[in-house]
């Protein structure tokens, strides 16, 4: 089965990433490992500015415990890319986001995938329930079947 690539209107929240010189691999095009940290930056992005997530301090931090990415076209530096984010599945103490990366004005995505996080307890690492802020921000931007 082909993917296929998605749009912007399939995505309710972006962050906006300026790429870097450094991001480039010696074929001219963005390597693909920095998708992963796109991803990452974009969610916590997200969750800490609009106080769902205390990263140095709070009591419960998320775990990446899977991601994905397919590609369709190459970004390169000084392209800035908008990283679309949705939740596409809201757990107890897990997140599945759904992220499309968009180069510069792009209606297509360039690469799309997902990211899972679980949540869990600073101290302990066990998983926790999600706060109840942080679950109230992700059912805001909850992709909905159509």
């Amino acid at each position: 089965m082909k993917i296929q690539a998605k749009r912007r209107g399939d995505f309710p929240h972006f962050e906006g990433i300026d790429t870097r010189w450094m991001d480039n691999d010696v074929y001219g095009h963005v390597n693909n490992v920095v998708y992963y940290s796109w991803f990452d930056t974009a969610v916590n992005r997200f969750l800490a500015t609009n106080g769902a997530l205390d990263i140095l301090h709070g009591a419960v931090i998320g775990l990446v415990i899977e991601t994905q990415c397919n590609y369709f076209s190459p970004v390169a530096f000084p392209d800035r890319i908008c990283v679309g984010v949705g939740v596409a599945k809201l757990g107890n103490s897990s997140v599945r986001y759904d992220v499309g990366i968009f180069q510069n004005d792009a209606e297509i995505a360039s690469a799309q995938g997902h990211f899972v996080h679980v949540y869990v307890d600073r101290e302990t690492r066990k998983p926790t329930a999600l706060p109840v802020e942080m679950r109230n921000l992700l059912n805001s931007i909850q992709i909905h079947p159509k």
